[in-house]
């Protein structure tokens, strides 16, 4: 959290708020925060005019006059947005844009694993992290989805949510899609038939696509632009429901861990084939 529905959600309702202002002053409480020098960093973002605001995989990205990039990684509990008129601060706020007006950016983040940086286009694209990051879910093609998925030993689930092979996917939507299309987290991809993968294509974009129309899905953190929560978890068919009935078979739900996280599964919808 948050994933790729979070962060494009975010982009979608911070765009309207910022793009056209110019930042006129920045308040760094948390220097931390920063990837990077802070001094250089509120050196580069002074007077700079917002021209866009960006989804690439989990990073919330503000193009700015230069040109230069300011970038969020809001990891677990990093939060962007504008509040009201009036609206303090809290302890977990980290970083103040004063857009002016009464106009500011918030970045908040409670457990302080995310950050931000400033990048030229250049440094951007030879940033590691961005450079090899894997090509969007909703973008990619049934083609280009099999391209990357086929032949690979690895468990499906983990695949997912590496963002190396396909980016912006996390815990939530693998688990939601893996359901969705049958198949359980830990069958290997050269697994797959030609039909679970199309199935697993269409099933991702689908829950992707639905998660971004109800604003992102909500638990403890994650607030879109203007601190208001998201209402997709209340669509949930598996997450976070270990030991409640599956909502196609009344099977009671399981779960095991993949890659370190937990994920939830039907054991009858999504029954592991035996390996001959």
């Amino acid at each position: 959290m948050p994933e790729l529905p979070e962060v494009e959600t975010i982009a979608a309702g911070l765009s309207p708020l910022v793009c056209g202002r110019t930042i006129r002053d920045i308040h760094l409480v948390y220097p931390r925060a920063v990837r990077g020098d802070d001094q250089e960093f509120q050196r580069r973002l002074q007077g700079r005019g917002i021209s866009a605001v960006r989804r690439r995989a989990k990073l919330l990205i503000l193009d700015l006059d230069g040109p230069l990039h300011l970038v969020f990684h809001l990891k677990m509990t990093g939060k962007v947005w504008v509040p009201q008129k009036g609206v303090q601060p809290g302890k977990h706020t980290h970083l103040i844009l004063d857009l002016g007006d009464e106009v500011y950016v918030f970045f908040d983040d409670q457990r302080r694993f995310g950050y931000v940086t400033a990048l030229t286009p250049l440094e951007l694209e030879s940033w590691d992290f961005y450079r090899n990051l894997g090509p969007e879910p909703l973008q990619a093609t049934l083609q280009e989805f099999t391209g990357i998925i086929q032949g690979r030993k690895a468990r499906i689930k983990s695949l997912l949510m590496d963002q190396k092979v396909i980016a912006g996917i996390g815990n939530i939507y693998a688990d939601e899609a893996l359901y969705m299309a049958g198949i359980h987290p830990c069958t290997r991809a050269v697994d797959l038939s030609v039909d679970q993968l199309s199935s697993l294509h269409h099933n991702l974009q689908q829950v992707l696509r639905e998660a971004i129309l109800a604003g992102g899905s909500s638990f403890r953190d994650y607030r879109n632009a203007l601190g208001v929560a998201g209402l997709f978890q209340e669509n949930f068919k598996v997450y976070g429901k270990k030991g409640l009935p599956c909502p196609e078979c009344s099977t009671n739900l399981g779960s095991i861990r993949v890659s370190g996280r937990s994920s939830c599964f039907c054991p009858r919808c999504q029954a592991e084939k035996s390996k001959s």
